[in-house]
């Protein structure tokens, strides 16, 4: 895990006097934070972060859609399919089955850099 997030957890279980076993994040009556919940708060911090055309946009509706956008521009930047998966907290082989499609058409690019790779080096 991150140092910078076990860092923000470590602060949040101490503000917020959570016990151990005790939950991270509470819905408005103490409860389980159930989808509705979660969502309601993502699109109002959306409105709050965003300028009204990025909030109108689909790229942040959801969480899953921005971190879905996140990993398919990662791939097709043509970060490393390895790299990627440690990111998002993926096997390679189930980042390769879900985002596949954003490896395709690279080919070319990884020609260009196994030639400069293998190109013999002036001395």
């Amino acid at each position: 895990m991150h140092p910078e997030l076990v860092t923000l957890l470590r602060h949040h279980i101490e503000a917020f006097n959570i016990p151990p076993g005790g939950r991270l994040f509470v819905g408005p009556r103490g409860g389980i934070m159930t989808d509705r919940t979660y969502l309601g708060a993502w699109h109002q911090a959306r409105q709050k972060a965003l300028s009204p055309q990025e909030a109108a946009s689909p790229l942040a509706e959801t969480p899953y859609a921005l971190r879905h956008a996140a990993v398919s521009t990662w791939l097709g930047a043509g970060v490393p399919p390895a790299q990627v998966a440690a990111w998002a907290g993926h096997s390679v082989a189930v980042l390769l089955r879900v985002y596949a499609k954003c490896v395709a058409g690279q080919e070319e690019d990884a020609k260009r850099r196994i030639t400069e790779a293998t190109r013999p080096k002036s001395l």
